[in-house]
């Protein structure tokens, strides 16, 4: 399988560190309010990789943090009168419901950054005592320009408009305008937790590196987020790592998930354009969401509208239909399709080609009245990677038989009696697809 990777600019083939296993890591959210519907887009995406990976029979240990103490949080609980750990404890927990609600199920384990203050305060030091790290009035900061490979991922060293901000980096003691905060001295009456150099939190940078220095080690393979967390948040990953450990490359693969778009324009809390996970989930199944992210390559924008929405529900339909119908012989177009499809999914996830492999295949299959019980296990092995189908759809025998009759008064031309059938199948929550001398039933 090979992936794009950010940090060399091309596809390359995944080699692991260590044969057979993978470690992973992914930006988690800063847990101050519900994710919105780009937010999940990543997690899907990287929901969808790993199954592919395990797929493919590799041993992944996937980690994802919870970014649970930061200004964001601060100044959302301040407005909420509320104390910070317990507010963004509370969003942690909603963001754990809102990934079992949308089928996100992939990650080993969740890290808080507040449960790993003992590793961030160690990394600190260390940078300290290597002159990496220098101290200001306000806080202990990252000096860039002690580092001749800062901007490796990015190719730059300033932010543009797009980029995730960091959260603490303003400072007038600051020796360069891209040092970037590692631990911000407590205010009066803020959180703050004990270290040897002051109390204080954590900057944004640091609690990454810090778990997975030890969930991982200095060094592992892949890395994954949003786009816009290339620079300054993944750059600043790579130099205190580095610089901490004197081993190259910190990571083996970066990979980064392109925005979801609202109107042309990058969906973000700051702008305000957002629709949260859970709303969305009230008006549409899961499995419409996640196969309305892989309509898109995980690297691409994709454009959200209901109008997307309603055509990943539509060709979603076509192909529970198709599993729903299924009776006929398997033939060697099968295996075709299912080495297209993987090889597809092989050059860096493109799931945009495999599925127009999918529904070629299902084109075929109608045509020729093709498509058995192999046809039925590769469709579930798609759906262990995706989970978006639904093999349950169980029509009752009421239904069935309305159908029939519905079928025989065609073949008698008698057009009231079939129309009445229609609407009392469609009364019982079905609908009926004509075909040639048959019919194709469905819930609504």
């Amino acid at each position: 399988m090979k992936i794009y990777n950010t940090l060399t600019k091309k596809k390359e083939t995944i080699n692991p560190l260590e044969k057979g296993k993978l470690n992973i890591f992914v930006c988690g959210p800063t847990t101050y309010n519900l994710i919105h519907i780009g937010n999940a887009r990543t997690f899907t995406s990287f929901d969808f990789i790993v199954n592919y990976l395990r797929h493919k029979t590799f041993r992944v240990n996937y980690i994802q943090n919870l970014t649970d103490i930061d200004d964001k949080i601060i100044n959302a609980a301040n407005e909420a009168k509320e104390d910070p750990l317990k507010f963004s404890e509370k969003y942690c927990k909603e963001f754990l419901i809102d990934m079992k609600d949308l089928g996100n199920t992939a990650v080993s384990k969740y890290v808080k950054s507040t449960e790993e203050m003992k590793n961030i305060i160690s990394q600190i030091e260390r940078l300290l005592e290597k002159e990496f790290a220098y101290k200001t009035n306000d806080g202990i900061y990252f000096n860039i320009s002690i580092d001749p490979e800062y901007g490796k991922l990015s190719g730059r060293t300033a932010l543009q408009a797009e980029d995730a901000v960091t959260r603490v980096d303003s400072s007038s003691e600051k020796k360069n305008k891209g040092d970037f905060c590692l631990w911000k001295f407590a205010k009066e009456n803020e959180i703050s937790w004990d270290a040897p150099f002051s109390k204080g939190r954590p900057g944004w940078h640091i609690e990454d590196t810090a778990i997975t220095e030890k969930e991982f080690g200095p060094q592992y393979d892949i890395h994954g987020g949003a786009i816009d967390l290339i620079f300054p948040h993944h750059e600043a990953e790579i130099a205190q790592m580095e610089a901490i450990s004197n081993k190259k490359p910190f990571v083996k693969y970066w990979m980064h998930a392109g925005f979801l778009d609202m109107k042309k324009e990058k969906m973000s809390k700051s702008i305000g354009n957002i629709i949260t996970l859970r709303d969305l989930l009230k008006q549409q199944s899961k499995e419409t969401i996640r196969f309305f992210y892989a309509s898109a390559h995980y690297r691409n924008r994709i454009e959200y509208s209901e109008e997307n929405l309603e055509n990943s529900k539509n060709g979603l339909d076509r192909i529970n239909n198709f599993i729903l119908n299924l009776n006929n012989q398997d033939d060697k177009e099968l295996e075709t399709t299912k080495k297209a499809f993987y090889a597809a999914l092989d050059d860096d996830f493109n799931t945009p080609e495999a599925f127009a492999k999918i529904f070629e295949y299902i084109s075929y299959c109608n045509k020729n009245k093709k498509g058995g019980k192999d046809t039925l296990s590769f469709f579930k092995e798609v759906n262990n990677i995706f989970k978006i189908l639904n093999f349950n759809q169980e029509i009752p025998e009421e239904i069935i038989k309305l159908a029939e009759k519905r079928l025989k008064a065609k073949k008698d031309k008698n057009w009231e009696k079939s129309d009445q059938l229609r609407d009392q199948i469609q009364a019982k929550g079905f609908q009926i697809e004509d075909k040639e001398d048959s019919y194709l039933l469905r819930p609504n």
